[in-house]
């Protein structure tokens, strides 16, 4: 549920204006915004200089409107530049901070190696899910072995059991890095 189906809006902003907002209305993709798809879209625009930000949100429109984007590569094609704008956070009302816009500065990909990169999703991941570690939370995940809830309670109990019939558990899939 990664995806979206609502309508998807940019601006960007270089040294010599910006573009306005403008939709993202064709992919070359015949399905856009679909979880774990890259999506290639023409934006027309004056030539704007070095660009330096953009704002990229969505209407809140639509069954599952939620999105969470990674990140968004501006080519240009006057200076042969590629622009990348680093974002590996939720635009969904739901989810994250709530907000279904970003403002997102420009990151300069070729002068970061790719550990730099990692690094950057790492921080922007732990901003967005840092809440559930805040005191007071209760932490349950869904065991596949047991097909049970294991809790991780505030007072620093730990439920392995699981109950199964939990009705405030929630199935979560989790992957880690080392």
């Amino acid at each position: 549920n990664a995806g979206t189906e609502a309508d998807v809006y940019i601006s960007v902003y270089g040294e010599r204006g910006d573009t306005g907002s403008r939709q993202l209305l064709r992919s070359q993709k015949s399905k856009k915004f679909l979880k774990g798809q890259t999506d290639i879209f023409a934006v027309e625009a004056v030539h704007l200089g070095c660009l330096y930000k953009i704002v990229i949100g969505h209407n809140g429109l639509g069954s599952g409107n939620g999105w969470f984007l990674d990140k968004v590569v501006i080519k240009d094609p006057i200076t042969d530049l590629d622009y990348t704008f680093l974002c590996h956070r939720w635009l969904d009302q739901g989810q994250d901070d709530g907000n279904i816009s970003r403002e997102l500065p420009v990151t300069d990909a070729s002068m970061l190696p790719g550990r730099k990169e990692l690094e950057l999703k790492r921080e922007k991941t732990w901003a967005a899910e840092k809440w559930k570690f805040r005191k007071g939370i209760t932490l349950q995940f869904y065991n596949r072995i047991t097909h049970g809830f294991v809790c991780l309670y505030p007072d620093s109990r730990v439920d392995a059991l699981g109950d199964k019939k939990n009705k405030y558990g929630k199935v979560f899939s989790m992957w880690m890095c080392a």
